[in-house]
């Protein structure tokens, strides 16, 4: 079977350099929230809803984005997604002057942008793997390729941002900003005249909704969604605190240290299955990951070592790494008709579970008295459903009737 794509290449490059845009629109506006504070004058309470509001537009865009990319078509949806977020970023550098309240200038353009990462995430996948099948490749190891790239994407906008401001002083945020709203535009022309690929076959219908609904493998696997995204961020949006606290590092150290490593850590472990993935079965690997999720939290919550625990918040980055890709490839298995309405329902499902995670974690610790290891401690029960959703998967066969 061949790994390369042949004419599509162009096509899956553009969608790895999409989850690159995903990595800017999740992690760009946190590195600015003090220096928003200290500009603007918006209390940090207040900041922080931007990711509540980033997150909510993506779900919000995941539950109805299914239908009208069906009818408008990849291309136009993917040009569409690219706009918003090339819009989304040169607002997010020109309207918090424009308008009295700075606040309402970044809640638009977060709003904007987010609009375009919820498209993004929708179709990234299934075009992935259209190209590969069209391609004759290996359309598993495609998805765990792309899926790379959020990782790595992740890493550069941290890393290249913090270059940056320490270079050119944090006070030219928003030229970044418009930087980084070139890779958006720039993406966007190579996807104009980009082959396109079909994802499902010639006399193939996707299931509707409705079959979608009443077919329990679905459930199993929006189950394993939710835990994906659960596992994934209850402990990466809480790595910069410990790095901080635990080990007394600055800010920038503990970004390094905390969120940086994480996904370094996924990166390698989307890696090591792409390596591997031939010889070893995706349900157990998704088991086994899971596994070793449980470890990690039990490592970060119990170990009365600092740096132990830090080294427990890596291992949890490379537990997690095939946790979303694996979910979408087993679903694609257990469901071949599911189609673009499918990876929109599990986009949908795997956004709940990055909202649910953090907020488990965070309630916890809160009335814990602050106590992160408590918080995370509690989040290891999405883990533990993510290995019983897997079993259940096994044993319910194909969903594709």
């Amino acid at each position: 079977m061949k790994n390369n794509y042949g004419k599509y290449g162009v096509t899956v490059r553009a969608c790895w350099v999409g989850y690159i845009l995903q990595a800017m629109i999740c992690n760009f506006a946190p590195l600015l929230f003090v220096t928003f504070n200290e500009n603007y004058k918006i209390p940090l309470s207040k900041i922080t809803m931007l990711i509540t509001v980033n997150f909510a537009v993506q779900l919000l865009v995941d539950a109805l984005s299914s239908g009208f990319i069906e009818k408008i078509g990849y291309r136009a949806s993917m040009l569409m997604a690219h706009t918003f977020t090339a819009a989304g970023f040169i607002m997010l550098a020109v309207l918090p002057d424009l308008f009295s309240d700075a606040f309402a200038g970044l809640v638009i353009s977060v709003v904007v942008y987010a609009i375009g990462g919820g498209l993004i995430e929708v179709l990234l996948s299934p075009i992935t793997e259209a190209c590969a099948m069209a391609a004759g490749a290996d359309k598993e190891r495609a998805l765990q390729v792309l899926h790379t790239f959020f990782c790595w994407g992740h890493v550069a906008v941290v890393l290249l941002s913090t270059v940056f401001f320490h270079i050119f002083g944090i006070e030219n945020w928003k030229v970044l900003a418009l930087i980084w709203a070139a890779v958006p535009i720039i993406n966007g022309i190579t996807l104009i005249k980009a082959p396109m690929a079909d994802y499902l076959k010639d006399g193939e219908k996707g299931l509707s909704t409705k079959e979608l609904l009443k077919n329990k493998v679905f459930w199993v696997m929006m189950i394993l969604m939710i835990s994906s995204g659960a596992s994934e961020l209850a402990v990466s949006q809480w790595s910069s605190a410990f790095a901080e606290q635990g080990l007394k590092l600055s800010k920038t150290l503990g970004d390094l240290m905390g969120p940086t490593m994480f996904a370094i850590m996924m990166g390698v472990a989307r890696i090591v299955h792409i390596k591997l993935g031939e010889r070893v079965k995706l349900k157990d690997a998704l088991t086994f990951s899971a596994g070793l999720c449980v470890v990690s939290y039990l490592i970060i919550s119990l170990s009365p070592y600092p740096a132990l625990a830090l080294a427990g918040c890596g291992l949890c980055g490379f537990s997690v790494g095939i946790m979303w890709p694996g979910t979408l490839s087993l679903a694609s298995q257990k469901i071949p008709l599911g189609a673009t309405r499918m990876f929109a329902y599990l986009a949908l499902a795997g956004d709940i579970g990055c909202s649910l995670g953090p907020t488990v974690s965070g309630t916890v610790a809160e009335a814990a008295g602050n106590n992160l290891s408590l918080g995370i401690l509690a989040a290891i029960i999405f883990p533990i459903i993510l290995i019983a959703g897997t079993m259940l998967s096994s044993k319910a066969g194909s969903g594709a009737d």
